[in-house]
């Protein structure tokens, strides 16, 4: 048997897997889960990546979708045949979308937990210089990944580091040191970028030099960098940062030790000498599985629940994030227009219904039942060649 060179070429980066859904075989969220499997690191991502591939977020959105369809044919019978039935059969399908609305918003108001499992916890080390920030990053990460210098403005970037946190994804940040007392251009640029790190951190660590004092006026000023940010509306600002007081082994036995400021937690530690980092390292894991593994979190049927540990995240790219409150937006409005004390100010069923038509395209969108070329070729390019 004789084969024609011509014929054969390498494959695309990820034609394969492009084939199976175009021949219905994968949804657009397992195609992603396959994605994220290949690219995956702990154990948690794998995780996942498994049940998404497996079809569990295809068959809550293809449920939500089917359920919003069902109330468009409703409410397109009634516009139909209007001549034939009450005004009242339209309003039967209010109920049904108030639920699904309230299920919809239940998982958008998830604490990004896909994404963050997904792309890693973003955990920011700030505070003073030389306080220990860079240590701490090294210990850490069991290796030199950042400069340590007695000299003050030694880092005057965001150093990141990935790491595996007992199998959780994690990116850690080191950033330049937080004073008043300078003119550098260079470093005031260095500390603009801490701030906003800490800002868009998940977790933010302010490790303080318990021997200079003023660790209350530390904690107020991260807490005020922190105050607006995303990942704090649900839990609070104080919920999500961690202090350390270093260098206890440069202060007197006598000195009493505060163990909390404000609610949040303060760890002493001689981070030279690894006193205390095993406290510290436990406390940090068990406030990140808090947040990536959904206690307390949103359950498959969009319920807040404390028992919502394990519970599979819809969202887990921005993509979903973006369709999805384009459907919840659309629901919202069919809502607000359809309800209230004065059924004169209702908007014309006709334009109600259009806003159901709207949701079940943003839905459709994030499974690939209503796909754009363009969003597919993003997806696909994500795979290594021959996938």
């Amino acid at each position: 048997m004789h084969s024609d060179a011509s014929t054969v070429r390498p494959a695309e980066r990820g034609e394969f897997t492009r084939r199976a859904f175009e021949n219905g075989r994968m949804d657009l969220t397992s195609v992603e889960g396959l994605a994220d499997l290949i690219s995956a690191e702990t154990a948690l991502q794998r995780k996942q990546a498994l049940r998404q591939l497996g079809g569990e977020m295809r068959d809550l959105l293809e449920g939500w979708r089917a359920e919003i369809k069902s109330c468009l044919a409703h409410a397109e019978a009634v516009i139909d045949f209007g001549d034939d039935v009450d005004d009242d059969a339209f309003e039967a399908i209010v109920p049904r979308v108030s639920d699904l609305l309230m299920k919809m918003k239940g998982h958008l108001n998830d604490g990004h937990r896909g994404e963050i499992v997904r792309g890693g916890a973003r955990v920011a080390i700030v505070g003073q210089p030389n306080a220990g920030k860079s240590t701490l990053l090294n210990a850490l990460a069991q290796r030199p990944a950042a400069i340590v210098s007695p000299q003050a403005g030694t880092t005057r970037d965001v150093v990141e580091v990935h790491l595996d946190l007992n199998g959780l994804a994690v990116v850690v940040s080191d950033t330049a040191g937080l004073r008043q007392d300078t003119a550098d251009p260079i470093e005031i640029e260095g500390m603009k970028r801490a701030r906003q790190a800490a800002s868009n951190a998940d977790i933010t660590i302010l490790v303080h030099d318990a021997s200079q004092g003023g660790m209350e006026t530390a904690i107020e000023s991260i807490s005020m960098d922190r105050r607006g940010s995303e990942n704090d509306m649900e839990t609070g600002t104080h919920a999500n940062i961690i202090c350390v007081a270093n260098k206890i082994d440069l202060i007197p036995d006598s000195f009493e030790s505060k163990t909390t400021v404000r609610d949040i937690p303060i760890f002493s530690t001689s981070l030279v000498n690894n006193d205390g980092l095993s406290e510290l390292t436990t406390h940090l894991e068990n406030l990140l599985k808090v947040r990536l593994e959904g206690s307390g979190g949103v359950g498959k049927d969009g319920e807040r629940s404390s028992k919502a540990q394990g519970s599979i995240p819809v969202i887990t790219r921005a993509r979903h994030r973006h369709h999805m409150t384009l459907a919840v937006e659309a629901l919202s409005v069919f809502m607000e227009g359809r309800t209230g004390d004065n059924p004169s100010l209702y908007l014309p069923m006709d334009i109600a219904t259009e806003e159901l038509r709207i949701a079940a395209k943003e839905i459709g969108s994030i499974t690939g039942i209503i796909h754009v070329e363009e969003v597919l070729d993003v997806v696909f390019s994500e795979f290594c060649i021959g996938k």
